[in-house]
């Protein structure tokens, strides 16, 4: 008997002649992000993966929290392996499991097989009936319920049999750097890094642009942002981190701009400026922590006077549809929200309109802009020397 964590997946399993691809990323992703805690070695089944060790013990505590935060896995199962299939060593060691995990109080159960080699000498019923009767007769606590169990006590047959019964739940999605690579626009507060998690979650590779405004604003805002961005990497795998030196731009905005409309000239300096960053080192899109109606900048028709600014990539808003309440939930879910509330501001709450405009117009934005004739000059002074840090 072997300890081992089987993890499972979802929709990596339609994907056709991708599949084996995608796969062969995730399983990369998880060797990566467990090596630090031995020798363990994720092995390819059909629909899922085994995570073994060279001992027979698991450590899971350790190692479960660094899988189940993997975009790509929907759920880790803890369980046992067993190279001797005959009935009598499976019922032996599904009591044994049963009675590590359910000794103490009373529960409900049932038994599922899972039989992919058909030479077995019984089928799906027949074990789950031996191997429930089992149980049942061992476990003065226990009690057979076929429609709501409390547990399910899954038995599959492959190349080795595996028992297990408790599983966690996973951030599902897909790998990440299955579907390329973009670039997010992150603030200091709590939208951007949700933003940056759910585009991770469907599989793009993250890295994040900070524009950063001293004297205006501080090294622990700064500090905040990369916090956030390590704490990200718990999902991603690892960022790359472009801090703007951005003070120029926005003074050169605030003394030629009208007061209502700096913040949506801000916006198109920074979208300017990040795709800049993401032409030239291949990001396919930019990501933003925009949602709809949440703040004046935020209206449509200050997205689309926005959103004109970047010509070259695409802008991606994971969170258009998502209310206030929804995005803090998620931000604590994943741990950045006590980071974000730190009472560090930056750029975008310093330079902000008493009174900013909610239904600008695209054409009146671009006509000033033309008239900016120093703005380009500082934004590309600013890509230039943007400081790079890789966590």
């Amino acid at each position: 008997m072997k300890e081992v964590l089987l993890v499972k997946y979802g929709e990596i399993a339609m994907r056709g002649k991708n599949r084996r691809l995608i796969e062969n990323r995730l399983i990369k992703i998880i060797q990566k992000n467990i090596s630090s805690f031995g020798n363990y070695n994720v092995i390819k089944e059909q629909g899922r993966f085994i995570i073994e060790g060279d001992n027979d013990k698991f450590d899971y505590d350790n190692i479960i929290p660094y899988v189940i935060n993997i975009p790509g896995v929907t759920a880790v199962c803890l369980g046992i392996r067993l190279e001797d299939q005959s009935i009598e060593n499976i019922r032996k060691n599904a009591l044994e499991h049963m009675k590590m995990y359910f000794s103490k109080d009373n529960f409900t159960f049932k038994v599922e097989t899972k039989r992919s080699d058909k030479r077995y000498p019984l089928d799906s019923r027949q074990v789950s009936a031996d191997v429930g009767g089992y149980v049942l007769n061992n476990m003065k606590n226990s009690k057979v319920d076929v429609h709501n169990p409390q547990v399910v006590l899954m038995v599959e047959l492959r190349n080795n049999a595996y028992i297990y019964s408790k599983l966690i739940y996973g951030v599902g999605g897909l790998p990440v750097g299955s579907s390329g690579k973009a670039l997010l626009l992150m603030s200091g507060g709590i939208d951007s890094p949700v933003a940056g998690f759910l585009a991770a979650k469907r599989g793009t590779s993250i890295s994040a642009v900070y524009f950063d405004s001293p004297p205006y604003t501080s090294e622990r805002a700064k500090q905040k942002v990369k916090d956030i961005a390590e704490r990200l990497c718990v999902f991603t795998g690892g960022i790359k981190l472009y801090i703007v030196p951005f003070t120029d731009v926005q003074l050169y905005l605030y003394e030629n701009v009208p007061e209502e409309k700096i913040t949506i000239f801000l916006k198109r300096a920074m979208l300017k400026t990040a795709e800049k960053i993401a032409v030239e080192n291949n990001y396919s899109a930019l990501i933003t922590g925009d949602s709809i109606g949440q703040v004046a900048s935020q209206t449509l028709p200050a997205i689309n006077a926005i959103n004109s600014a970047a010509k070259e990539v695409v802008v991606l808003r994971p969170l258009l549809g998502l209310d206030k309440q929804e995005i803090v939930d998620i931000s604590k879910k994943i741990g950045t929200f006590e980071i974000s509330i730190r009472p560090y501001e930056d750029c975008c709450t310093i330079f902000v309109a008493k009174h900013p405009e909610t239904k600008p117009k695209k054409s009146i934005i671009e006509n000033i802009e033309l008239k900016l004739d120093n703005l380009d000059n500082l934004i590309l002074d600013a890509k230039n020397n943007c400081e790079i840090i890789e966590f």
